[in-house]
Parts: structure tokens; C-alpha cells; sequence
């Protein structure tokens, strides 16, 4: 199994150096689904064709630091730990990141566009895409690159070896992996106030409540962005509490 990046931001960049229109719509499209329409040639979808100039700036602060070499140096360094001797499959996953413009875009919403990233994958694993998804609310570093590029792989994977998921217990399942796959150490102490999200899991573990699980990870701040029933649950408490899992 292999995981090949497909550099994309020099691509993205002179699309949206072209003016806002329905030509620069057009030529996305053919990026994204080629001459078929409907087709999904390569995973762009998490950019938003008619941002502004600021999404340049973000892709230029992404080409300083050598993003796309700095994806493949970290997949080099992950694959080792991931793929077992029993897993033969000579699949290759083509890797594209994403810039979703949580910013200034109308059309992306951070928590919703954060869950089906991470979760939604069966669309893109069929078609053997791995789409490492960055957000221009978001500051970069090489750090941030490696962590990133790093959790996406491990989803991939995840996915690949188990199925997607849909009670809480699975998605829980799966981020309990990508926490203990992790290039860095998460120190317990990183994360607080668990025996309330604990309690949390507990009671609603099988369920396939998508507004009970996304509050899981996102908490009320992300369901009131909804209008969903508030649980009492932090910001992106979830994803917390699997570092926590991860280390017990």
C-alpha cells in the first residue's frame, strides 16, 4: 500500500489567480471531475472556486514552507507503523490537501466541513483519494503540516481497514487510533474535564444520532451553529478525550 502525494497548490494557485467568473467556475470543475461530468478525477472539493485573493496568500504561506514535500517526508515516516505484514493490498492512495475557507467563504462550514473530512470518507476511499484537509483560518507551520498530514493518513487507513463509522463508539474507535499512531506525544495532562465527556460517551456510546455524536466532537458551541440540542459538551471535546483514551 502506498500513499502518493499529488501536488495541487501551484494548480489552485493560477486557478484563482484568474478573475472571478463563470470561466474560473468552469476550469475548477474540469480540475475537479475532468471531460465526465459528475466524475471525481481529482479531490478538490474542499476549495472554494470563487474565494478571494486571500486564499493566494494562504497557498503561498503553504508553498514556503514545502508543504508538499514536508506531506510525503511525514508519510515516509508513518506508513511503517501503520501497515501490517497481513495487509497485501497493492493499493496506491493518491494524497491532494484541501484549503476549505472557513474565513471569508459563504459556503463552508468549519464543523460540518471538519466532520465529513474525518469521518464521510467512503466518496474518496473508493476512488483511492486521501484528501488532508488545512483552513485559512489557520495559521501554518511545518508542525502543523506533519500532525495534519499525519491524522488523514491514519483516517485513510482506518477506514480502509475497518469501515466507515456510525455509532459513537466507532468514531471514537477511529480517533482513538489516530491519537496512538501520532508522530508526537500527546501528554495526558494536554487534555481536561474528562469524566464529564466520559460520562457523555458512556450513556450515549451505540448510538447513530448524527446531532448526538457530532456534539460528542464539536460540543454546543458547533450544535447551536445548527440549531441541535446542547449536551453541556466542550469545543472539540471528542477529539480530547481519544488523546486521553489513547494514553490509558
Amino acid at each position: 500500500m502506498k500513499f502518493i502525494v499529488r501536488p495541487i497548490l501551484s494548480e489552485i494557485k493560477a486557478l484563482y489567480q484568474k478573475p472571478i467568473s463563470s470561466q474560473r467556475f468552469k476550469d475548477y470543475m474540469s480540475i475537479l471531475q475532468g471531460p465526465k461530468n459528475g466524475d471525481l478525477k481529482l479531490p478538490i472539493s474542499g476549495f472554494n472556486p470563487m474565494a478571494k485573493d486571500h486564499i493566494i496568500q494562504k497557498i503561498e504561506a503553504l508553498q514556503r514552507i514545502d508543504t508538499e514535500v514536508e506531506m510525503e517526508r511525514t508519510i515516509k515516516a508513518i506508513l511503517p507503523k501503520l501497515v501490517k505484514p497481513t495487509i497485501t493490498s497493492q493499493l496506491d492512495i493518491i494524497v491532494v490537501l484541501n484549503i476549505a475557507d472557513d474565513l471569508k467563504g459563504g459556503w463552508t462550514h468549519f464543523y460540518t466541513s471538519d466532520y465529513t473530512s474525518k469521518f464521510k470518507l467512503d466518496p474518496f476511499i473508493k476512488r483511492q483519494f486521501c484528501i488532508p484537509y488545512f483552513w485559512t483560518s489557520e495559521t501554518y507551520t511545518i508542525q502543523k503540516v506533519r500532525s495534519r498530514t499525519q491524522e488523514y493518513i491514519c483516517r485513510t487507513y482506518y477506514q480502509l481497514t475497518h469501515q466507515q463509522p456510525k455509532t459513537l463508539k466507532e468514531h471514537l474507535s477511529q480517533e482513538i487510533f489516530i491519537a496512538k499512531n501520532s508522530l508526537e506525544d500527546i501528554p495526558k495532562n494536554k487534555v481536561s474535564n474528562m469524566a464529564a465527556i466520559g460520562a457523555f460517551y458512556e450513556e450515549y456510546k451505540h448510538t447513530e444520532k448524527y446531532d448526538i455524536i457530532f456534539n460528542f466532537f464539536y460540543g454546543d458551541i458547533g450544535s447551536e451553529s445548527l440549531n441541535y440540542k446542547k449536551y453541556g459538551n466542550k469545543e472539540m471535546a471528542g477529539f480530547d478525550y481519544a488523546k486521553y483514551k489513547s494514553k490509558v
